[in-house]
């Protein structure tokens, strides 16, 4: 299916690894010309090369979003580089000292400034000139944790929740001028860091074992989900490459979960 996406400018924050470095190279694959970010310049120059060998455009923005002075380096070069952006993937995210039992407020506010206010500050920035051109995609990516938290992971869940109502008010903010806001929350994903995520989610939970036995332990217990494996992170990739394209015209303001049926609720 050619998803239309030839030409378009695509910025993907934290594309270096895992579900990132999935949405940077499937829509790379599509004609995208990617904008690579990441912390490190090394792995940000290596994910463009191998997206450049293999056929498609990248160009590299290194930086930490987080931080605001660094975001706008990383968007005075994106400007510079391209011209502008037409898609928005915010995958950068993550938790640390989670859990109710270890957490300090400051923890949370880390928390959210990592996960919601770097999002906020890359939305406020480009989706005037998306709003001038009259076309624009903005994919968050959630969790499944902003509608199924686990207590370990307390700050994180309430940090992506906070994502998925914030993209609704946004839709509605740009309803009428050809941008859409979506977010896509994977389930349990089969990345380079979810292993080391494993073995601390394996402790908390009190399991021992190499990994495949706790991927079996977890999956059999506080992970089951009614498709019975974890995701792949070109699979998520996948969504969101359809969600970015004119296609997905009419996705709008939604959260999509891609869990394996992982969150037992309807909505």
């Amino acid at each position: 299916m050619d998803l239309q996406l030839e030409g378009k400018r695509a910025l993907i924050t934290g594309s270096t690894s895992g579900i990132g470095k999935a949405v940077a190279a499937t829509l790379a694959a599509e004609g995208a010309l990617v904008i690579v970010n990441g912390r490190d310049t090394t792995r940000s120059e290596a994910t463009a090369a191998a997206i450049v060998e293999a056929g498609g455009k990248a160009v590299v923005a290194v930086g930490d979003i987080s931080h605001e002075d660094q975001a706008a380096a990383i968007l005075r070069q994106v400007e510079s580089e391209t011209g502008g952006v037409d898609i928005l993937v915010n995958v950068v995210g993550g938790s640390v000292n989670d859990g109710w039992s270890v957490a300090q407020p400051s923890d949370w506010a880390a928390m959210f400034n990592l996960n919601v206010v770097s999002a906020m500050r890359l939305i406020a920035a480009l989706t005037p000139s998306m709003r001038e051109q009259g076309w624009g995609r903005i994919v968050q990516i959630g969790s499944a944790a902003s509608s199924n938290p686990p207590p370990s992971m307390a700050g994180y869940g309430a940090a992506k929740a906070a994502l998925v109502n914030l993209t609704v008010s946004l839709a509605k903010d740009l309803a009428g001028t050809g941008i859409t806001a979506n977010v896509v929350s994977p389930g349990p994903t089969l990345t380079e860091g979810w292993r080391d995520f494993a073995f601390s989610f394996a402790r908390f939970q009190g399991l021992e074992g190499d990994f495949e036995t706790i991927r079996a332990a977890l999956l059999a217990g506080p992970l089951a989900n009614p498709s019975n494996r974890l995701g792949e992170p070109h699979e998520v990739a996948a969504l969101v490459a359809l969600v970015a394209s004119p296609l997905g015209a009419s996705i709008n303001g939604a959260n999509l979960r891609i869990d394996g049926g992982f969150t037992p609720t309807v909505n």
